[in-house]
């Protein structure tokens, strides 16, 4: 026996009517694990409203473009559009998917093709993808145009210096990139994220080099990190003329 749930048009109906009326948590949404493409079209008219969409498993393309023209609010608290269920993307749906005002939530992802990362970068809010693992050269050079205020990839491990000075050397001093799954990185991705002018979130990173702590020690945007990386920063600091 199927446990899908469905997302029908008449529910999307519901949470329309509700949110008219300022009771939007009247209708849940978030244990659908499908949708009808006629109930995306319908929640897109629901402006400034988060569409917690967690238990999506598969998105249509038609699905994607009608949620894609959600008006939730660019850098806005409210008006996310949270699709963490979602474990893969058509190259389609990540260009219908970009185009949501407002932040995009698509944590559940494991994988991102070269492709589907060139669409994601138009994305202009806060863009989460701490699913994946890996990240081709490619994809972060495409994911460095990203304009929005953060750009979120909490799940790698690893990444080459090539992707680490792609996906900062475009960072403007308004901006944040959120690498908290890293445990080390190489002195050359460290001079790279030293010349960073945004924010950057390093917080897993357990140990250094001295090279490494005396270039992170130069980054001119806000800098979290772990505890012991931060002593080691700011002891170098310290000793520098």
């Amino acid at each position: 026996m199927s446990d899908e749930k469905v997302l029908t048009k008449a529910i999307a109906e519901q949470f329309l009517a509700a949110c008219l009326e300022g009771d939007e948590d009247s209708v849940t949404l978030e244990y659908s694990t499908a949708i009808e493409d006629a109930a995306a079209e319908i929640l897109s008219r629901c402006e400034g409203t988060t569409l917690y969409l967690h238990g999506l498993r598969s998105l249509s393309d038609e699905a994607a473009e009608s949620l894609g023209n959600h008006k939730g609010g660019r850098e806005s608290a409210w008006g996310h559009l949270r699709l963490i269920g979602l474990t893969s993307l058509s190259d389609a749906a990540a260009e219908n998917l970009s185009k949501h005002e407002g932040a995009l939530d698509l944590s559940g992802l494991t994988s991102l093709s070269d492709a589907a990362a060139e669409n994601l970068s138009k994305h202009e809010d806060a863009l989460y993808l701490n699913g994946l693992t890996s990240l081709s050269d490619a994809a972060a050079e495409s994911l460095s145009k990203h304009e929005g205020a953060l750009l979120y990839l909490d799940g790698l491990t690893s990444l080459s210096d090539a992707a680490i000075e792609s996906l900062t050397k475009c960072l403007g001093e308004t901006q944040g990139l959120c690498l908290r799954g890293l445990k080390n990185v190489s002195d050359a991705a460290a001079e790279s994220l030293g010349k960073c002018k945004g924010t950057l979130h390093l917080d897993g990173l357990t140990s250094l080099s001295a090279a490494a702590a005396e270039s992170l020690g130069k980054c001119k945007g806000d800098l979290y990190l772990s505890e012991s990386a931060t002593r080691q920063v700011e002891f170098l600091k310290d000793k520098t003329p």
